[in-house]
């Protein structure tokens, strides 16, 4: 004879594995972005949201990769263009390009500007590599070739070149 349950019991189940294979799935997805031409991988805890690029006000006496500062909701939020920070060319507007919203827990009302979104990517489907680049905290080759780096945010927020906006 087979084993009494109580539906309570079967839906506390249900939903503990629910939980268990949520964070599973979760843990090696990451944000696929292109930046100054280049594949990059960006930790979902560190992106707050990301949002077609609103108008951003430019700010007198700033770093060129700084772009400004956009409203959002009503917030003012800082904009940099990180592609141009890394040494690259500035981001030039267009409807593929995305504000990723940094997380407040690294930064308060910050954002990047990224060329575009290229959708989730599972680390457990790509090869790791040694990565040369000094932004990038891991690097990984996927079926088709492609490299991918994957965007350190808190080394980002944490660099005082990043931090310091104005012109010296």
């Amino acid at each position: 004879m087979a084993k009494r349950i109580s539906l309570r019991e079967y839906q506390e189940g249900v939903v503990a594995r629910l939980k268990t294979a949520t964070a599973t799935a979760q843990v090696d997805a990451r944000l696929g972005v292109s930046i100054g031409g280049e594949n990059w991988l960006v930790d979902l805890a560190d992106v707050a949201e990301v949002m077609p690029v609103p108008t951003v006000s430019s700010v007198p006496l700033a770093q060129s990769w700084f772009r400004g500062v956009a409203n959002v909701r009503g917030n003012l939020v800082s904009v940099s263009d990180v592609g141009a920070y890394f040494g690259g060319a500035e981001l030039l507007a267009s409807p593929a390009a995305r504000l990723m919203l940094l997380h407040p827990r690294h930064i308060l009302h910050s954002a990047i500007l990224v060329e575009r979104m290229l959708g989730l990517k599972h680390l457990a489907d790509m090869q790791a590599e040694e990565t040369q680049h000094p932004r990038a905290s891991g690097c990984w080759r996927d079926a088709a070739g492609q490299q991918w780096r994957a965007l350190d945010v808190p080394a980002l927020v944490a660099d005082p070149v990043f931090l310091q906006a104005g012109l010296a």
